[in-house]
């Protein structure tokens, strides 16, 4: 690029955040707005795992029976509140026809590739100084039961012949030789060694104050009303604080992707799925493994400086509301696992809007009606885990470079 072209970015969460470092270091002038506050929303407390291990989708074989059986039971980690909302309901269809083995592979085979590059540019972004309490450990899925561990041993099979990414079994009490204080009498482990965690705002600071030194503009409080048109390009943005011209805009909003359907020229078909954490000073005697207890849908995150509990799926639309049953939910699981499933001192109750699409890939490419509009969102429960490849993507797209990964399967029209 022979001049610094600009670029707004709508959306300070860690997709965003990613588009506007790898835009940033191939030339272009770079200004992120952020409706609300920069790395607030769903980037700022969930588990933070970065996991190639959560290769297979949502939509599975199954999925739709499990979540119904679910949904009516006591404290489930899946809920739907009742009643009519289209654009759910839509989705929820489009969903269900996906639930079958061949969608599912298809969508496994888009989501791996962003999952692997990720894993390998996180590496290069902590060699570069980006601070996050990295850690290495791995990933280990536990289970109560026995039968849920054998059964867990098809998927497995399933990973490790199709994607090479197979885990280490520690059936019954060898789980221990993991994780010694889980308790004795659980069902085992399945062990990904490839797997990482870190701890999400504090990565968001890092990446920020690296944004900022580089010359990046984040403006926070700053709502985009719509796109300032001429035929098919956009020349800038309307915001809640006047006009902002720009050479090409990225669209990284998230959950709330959606609101700039009209303009985009296709059905952007997001919705958000809603996950609470509950973050603790670290238990006295605090596991060092990271820890997805799957029976129970409740992920444990040991970090450097404190201690998350994590989990639900809810269907709730953009409800703001942080339920006292669901955080106690999150305690009650992990007693299942752990003597001690949380720290003394409460830091923060937490919830957010994952951007859940219904093929569980998410969407990442031009418009169709705007050229010079790239859309990155829709990465559902694994935000974190894609956003250095979706980044590097977008930036290669916007720069006219081969991708680095085939994009068709994350292409906006396909839906």
């Amino acid at each position: 690029m022979n001049e610094r072209k600009h670029v707004v970015v709508i959306g300070g969460g860690v997709i965003g955040t990613a588009c506007a470092h790898f835009l940033l270091q191939s030339g272009w002038r770079v200004t992120i707005l952020e409706k609300g506050t920069f790395g607030n929303a769903a980037s700022h407390a969930n588990c933070g795992f970065v996991c190639p291990s959560h290769v297979l989708p949502l939509a599975m074989p199954g999925a739709v029976r499990g979540a119904m059986r679910s949904m009516f039971a006591r404290n489930s980690p899946f809920k739907i509140r009742p009643g009519f909302r289209l654009g759910l309901w839509r989705w929820l269809l489009d969903f269900a026809r996906r639930c079958n083995q061949a969608d599912m592979m298809e969508s496994a085979r888009g989501i791996q590739p962003l999952l692997n590059s990720s894993r390998t540019l996180y590496d290069e972004l902590i060699r570069g100084g980006i601070e996050c309490e990295w850690q290495t450990r791995g990933l280990l899925f536990v289970f109560h039961s026995r039968e849920g561990m054998e059964h867990y041993a098809e998927t497995n099979e399933l990973l490790k012949k199709e994607f090479n990414a197979s885990a280490r079994s520690f059936f019954g009490d060898d789980v221990r030789q993991c994780e010694p204080l889980l308790k004795p009498g659980l069902g085992g482990g399945w062990l990904y060694e490839s797997d990482a965690h870190l701890r999400p705002d504090r990565l968001m600071r890092s990446w920020r104050a690296s944004i900022e030194s580089r010359g990046g503009t984040i403006r926070e409080n700053v709502a985009v009303l719509n796109f300032i048109r001429s035929g098919d390009v956009a020349m800038g943005v309307h915001t809640s604080e006047g006009e902002l011209r720009a050479d090409a805009l990225v669209l990284a909003a998230g959950a709330l992707t959606p609101a700039l359907n009209e303009h985009l020229g296709c059905r952007i078909p997001i919705q958000p799925g809603k996950g609470y954490s509950l973050t603790t000073t670290r238990p006295k005697h605090c596991p060092r493994m990271p820890m997805i207890f799957e029976e129970h849908r409740v992920a444990v995150t040991p970090m450097h400086s404190g201690y998350r509990l994590g989990s639900m799926m809810e269907f709730v639309g953009y409800d703001d509301s942080i339920r006292p049953k669901r955080i106690a939910y999150l305690r009650e699981a992990a007693s299942h696992y752990l003597d001690e499933p949380a720290g003394e001192t409460v830091e923060e109750t937490w919830y957010g809007w994952r951007p859940m699409t219904p093929d569980s890939r998410p969407i990442i490419g031009r418009s169709p009606s705007l050229d010079n509009v790239v859309i990155a969102a829709g990465h559902n429960m694994l935000g974190l885990s894609m956003a250095p490849a979706t980044g590097r993507l977008v930036a290669e797209i916007l720069n006219g470079n081969q991708p680095h990964l085939e994009v068709s399967p994350y292409s906006p029209r396909r839906f």
